[in-house]
């Protein structure tokens, strides 16, 4: 009896350590920027909001996909932005707030300061950010993870400043997706 019960308890324990499923390294603006100064990387900042039915559906679809989770925490610093969110963000030396939000309303709030400096303006939003928190562009529109291979592996790989649209057009024509 002993015997068995010590067996099922090794297997729960073993498959809870083995059951874990990876994740994206989600981290603050602030702590994407400051982790740059060590290791420059670019920002990939998921600006959605907690009412935006196709922002759950990223979440649940594509930032749980194996391969962009693997790439994202490989190549970008992953931000995650409420865009409707109460809290202060210093970015860049200013400090952006939500002056509209009101924590009594139900459903869309007031949009942050930040959403707004970064041409948000749909949810979802993915802002690509160079090495240097400088926005690269702001992709609006959900995104299956095929699509996200796309996006992550062009601003990582093939993107230099001042790339022109029929650069990006030329890449995006060529383009050899691997990611389901």
């Amino acid at each position: 009896m002993r015997t068995t019960f010590l067996t099922l308890v090794m297997m729960v324990v073993g498959s809870l350590a083995f059951g874990q499923v990876a994740s994206i390294n989600w981290i603050s603006l602030e702590e994407a920027v400051a982790a740059q100064q060590k290791e420059p990387r670019k920002i990939m900042m998921d600006v959605y909001t907690k009412w935006c039915g196709p922002c759950k559906m990223m979440m649940a679809n594509t930032f749980t996909n194996a391969n962009v989770i693997e790439y994202v925490n490989a190549h970008y610093y992953a931000v995650k932005f409420d865009a409707e969110s109460p809290e202060p963000v210093t970015f860049q030396g200013t400090e952006f707030t939500n002056p509209d939000y009101d924590p009594n309303r139900r459903g869309r709030n007031g949009v942050h300061q930040l959403s707004r400096a970064m041409k948000v303006n749909a949810y979802p939003t993915i802002v690509y950010l160079d090495e240097n928190a400088n926005v690269i562009a702001p992709i609006s529109g959900y995104k299956q993870p095929s699509q996200m291979e796309l996006y992550l592996r062009f601003f990582n790989e093939a993107y230099t400043d001042g790339v022109d649209q029929t650069e990006w057009e030329s890449y995006r024509d060529a383009f050899n997706y691997t990611w389901r």
